[in-house]
């Protein structure tokens, strides 16, 4: 069988992949941004607010590994268009009906589709891409989860003026747009022979994959987490307006996804695992600030620097996976990429209850500081002592080393 040629790019199918990601984050987290507005209606306590949002993180996680296995196996491009049709299904729902508790949960769990997004095109975009670009390459496609911002801050005010209903209707048009668009734009790379199914599964039985899930469970859980808890936090917590809440988390979100292609580029320059060391430390640390609940201006300041330090931690770690998983990528993404969601389930959940039961979202933000530091501190130990972790990896020769401890 003769050897593939090297990939050099495809601009086009970058761009579509990263319009693919932004509007199915927007969709994702479209039950946080408009949480205030459902809660306020439904009548929703401080846990089941967190669970509100927690449901589409939920299964959009779940999701990411059989979509990812099914992308190495048939092709991103079909995987991913199959998603957005399918979230035309939810999109209706909330547009026509989703008016008690129940409809909510399920609406939330439909939603979640969109999730599994991640593990489906940023495959597509890397398997085009050489090894020495993956970090800004796999940072562009994902900062597609700028999709946050454009949640947070027109959902609450198309809900002042239609009603959060009358949003879901409308967020049809964008989705449209996006499905023609990447059916026109996007391709797979050819001459890439499908992965076996067997030799996918082989990224389960590697130790390697549950490090990075754990490291990514705190950079996109906290990141995801955030980004749908915020507008409920910053009212509970701040009392502000469901609009100011929703302004103040798309500013932090919209730092923490321009930040992810920088994280990318600068783990090219010095090495992926070396830079989500320092920024690891730096995401313990500003859980901690936060914990304290300052006033207003300080507690938005920590917040948008705690976001700074999850983007760049995002593209950090998916500097390195795609070189450490360079045949297994789909299955790789969709498996960390569920780990990493399943962290922005238990954020919500974990601050919503702390809340209900300790009268105070300080004790949760300081459980997040002691995994946050935990993480930095599991990642040393490898880094020092575990011959087949370097600063990054680059090619086969290192993959196969790291394979064999």
């Amino acid at each position: 069988m003769p050897t593939p040629p090297t990939p050099t790019g495809h601009a086009s199918t970058l761009t579509a992949c990263f319009l693919h990601f932004d509007v199915c984050f927007m969709l994702w987290v479209m039950l946080g941004a408009l949480g205030v507005f459902v809660a306020e209606q439904v009548g929703l306590d401080a846990a089941q607010k967190g669970l509100l949002v927690a449901v589409p993180v939920l299964t959009g996680s779940l999701l990411r590994v059989p979509l990812g296995l099914l992308s190495d196996r048939i092709g991103g491009r079909r995987v991913g268009l199959a998603i957005l049709v399918f979230l035309f299904a939810p999109l209706t729902l909330g547009w026509l009906a989703g008016n008690s508790v129940a409809s909510i949960y399920v609406l939330g769990a439909m939603l979640g589709t969109a999730g599994a997004s991640f593990s489906v095109v940023l495959p597509l975009a890397s398997r085009w891409y050489p090894a020495e670009r993956q970090g800004l390459v796999m940072g562009i496609a994902a900062a597609g989860n700028s999709g946050t911002v454009l949640a947070n801050v027109f959902a609450p005010r198309l809900a002042m003026i239609i009603g959060w209903h009358g949003v879901f209707g409308l967020a049809i048009l964008p989705l449209t747009i996006v499905l023609i668009l990447f059916a026109l734009m996007a391709r797979d790379r050819p001459h890439v022979a499908p992965q076996a199914v067997s030799r996918s599964f082989r990224v389960l039985a590697q130790a390697d994959t549950w490090w990075f899930c754990l490291f990514y469970c705190v950079t996109f859980g906290g990141y995801v987490g955030l980004s749908s808890f915020l507008p409920l936090f910053l009212r509970d917590q701040l009392h502000v307006t469901p609009v100011a809440a929703g302004s103040i988390t798309a500013l932090a979100a919209l730092v923490g996804s321009g930040v992810r292609p920088l994280g990318g580029y600068l783990a090219d320059k010095m090495g992926g695992l070396r830079l989500l060391q320092l920024l690891l430390l730096g995401i313990s640390g500003t859980y901690v600030a936060v914990a304290r609940l300052p006033g207003f201006s300080p507690l938005v300041s920590l917040l948008v620097l705690g976001m700074v330090c999850l983007g760049m931690g995002n593209g950090a770690i998916f500097q390195v996976v795609p070189q450490r998983y360079q045949n297994e990528i789909g299955m790789a993404t969709g498996v960390i990429g569920a780990v990493g969601g399943l962290g922005g389930f238990l954020l919500p959940t974990l601050l919503g209850g702390v809340k209900r039961s300790a009268g105070s979202f300080g004790p949760g933000f300081l459980v997040l500081a002691m995994m946050a530091g935990a993480a930095a501190c599991a990642l040393h130990a490898l880094i020092t002592f575990r011959a087949g972790w370097r600063s990054s990896w680059r090619g086969a020769p290192t993959l196969r080393a790291a394979e064999e401890v």
